[in-house]
């Protein structure tokens, strides 16, 4: 980019900054998370020359690497913030959970796309694309709530994690089906992706991370660059593996909690400076790229359709989560921020949406549904989740796996 350009993003982003920052304040007075504000800042710089030039001008690429950063940066905070212990105790929970809220979406998308006489190929692919959950979205207001280390907080985020693994395999295998490039290599080369991720990530936890904490000093800025170490390498490999930075970063934080925990002091003030680099500068900016690339508008272009298709996805998961209450796993207003949070929605299913409109397998108006559905739950989810968790909380942060 040329000095005139950078000159341009910077001044951009500063508008939307500025934005939300005084939005948030009104937000913060509704007792609604103040990182919404970059969200609704984003969406309705959508209809503006910004959003044009966020999205397509000469800072676009840049725009969006930032945004990748500051799902890093969140993710790998909101994994610090994973009791491992707790999250095994739930493990089956939580494969449970994972099993039902991808199962009931897929039954409806395929009633969906067989009611518009669709082909089975096509029936079938577009279904699986009900099935995915972009947590990245909402772990935040989890967080604003202090709602992570809960049985809500550690179902959402285990739940999203091992649906990052399987959306990784249905992507690949929709990639090789339909004779495209795939975005993480054929599911071979994802399966031995996840052998290596895991590998490395069993090496990291027993000893790579307890050496390299003791051959520094335990200051705040030499524990920020091995949290560094650890968010960069373990998101590249799981990204070189085809599991995504989702994996990676989360994976990294909860590996990094004991390190930080055996440092006293020293660790909090790590914890410290990652929340205020998350949600002070790159989280907002992920959560204005989100807002720019939603259109909510496009659900005019196709309107039964684009309804129908973000029902399945969203009644789906209602159904599967609740299907855990008469199991005695979960009560009933978990199941309610449960199901409401793991509808979150971002890039899988476009991904998808992209494959199969550039193989001709999908029109333009399943593409357009497609995109629409997908930015209608990311305009409803995270106002609709953070409500139930303002009036649920103290009742939700008492509940036990």
């Amino acid at each position: 980019m040329s000095e005139s350009q950078i000159a341009s993003l910077l001044a951009e982003l500063a508008v939307l900054f500025i934005a939300a920052y005084l939005l948030g304040a009104g937000f913060s007075r509704l007792r609604i998370p103040p990182i919404l504000a970059a969200l609704f800042v984003g969406m309705a710089a959508h209809f503006t020359f910004l959003g044009d030039e966020l999205s397509s001008g000469a800072g676009a690429d840049t725009f969006t690497v930032l945004a990748e950063l500051g799902v890093l940066i969140l993710l790998f905070f909101i994994g610090a913030e994973v009791n491992l212990d707790e999250m095994r105790r739930s493990s089956s929970d939580i494969v449970w959970l994972t099993v039902l809220n991808t199962v009931a979406p897929f039954i409806l998308g395929v009633l969906v796309m067989l009611l518009f006489d669709y082909g089975w190929v096509v029936v079938f692919v577009v279904a699986m694309t009900r099935m995915p959950t972009a947590e990245a979205v909402v772990v935040p207001i989890l967080d604003e709530f202090d709602m992570v280390d809960t049985n809500v907080g550690r179902l959402i985020v285990g739940a999203g994690v091992l649906d990052d693994v399987i959306e990784v395999f249905l992507v690949a295998f929709v990639s090789v089906w339909i004779g495209s490039e795939s975005p993480g290599g054929g599911p071979l080369k994802v399966a031995a992706g996840l052998v290596v991720f895991v590998a490395v990530s069993y090496l990291a936890h027993r000893w790579v991370l307890r050496w390299l904490d003791t051959i520094l000093p335990r200051r705040p800025r030499n524990l920020m660059l091995l949290s560094i170490v650890a968010l960069f390498t373990l998101g590249g490999i799981a990204d070189l593996a085809g599991l995504g930075l989702v994996v990676g970063a989360i994976t990294a934080g909860a590996l990094m909690r004991p390190v930080l925990e055996r440092a006293g002091d020293v660790g909090s003030s790590v914890d410290q400076t990652f929340r205020s680099v998350a949600y002070g500068f790159l989280g907002p900016i992920f959560f204005f790229w989100v807002g720019v690339h939603a259109d909510p508008l496009g659900i005019l272009d196709a309107p039964w359709l684009t309804i129908l298709l973000f029902l399945a996805a969203f009644v789906g998961k209602l159904l599967g989560v609740w299907a855990m209450v008469p199991m005695g796993r979960i009560g009933g207003r978990e199941a309610w921020a449960i199901g409401i949070g793991l509808n979150s929605r971002l890039t899988t299913e476009l991904i998808v949406a992209q494959l199969l409109l550039a193989a001709a397998l999908i029109d333009v108006r399943l593409f357009t549904a497609l995109v629409a559905a997908s930015s209608l739950s990311t305009v409803l989810v995270p106002p609709v989740f953070a409500v139930l968790l303002r009036r649920w909380g103290p009742e939700l942060r008492q509940s036990t796996p």
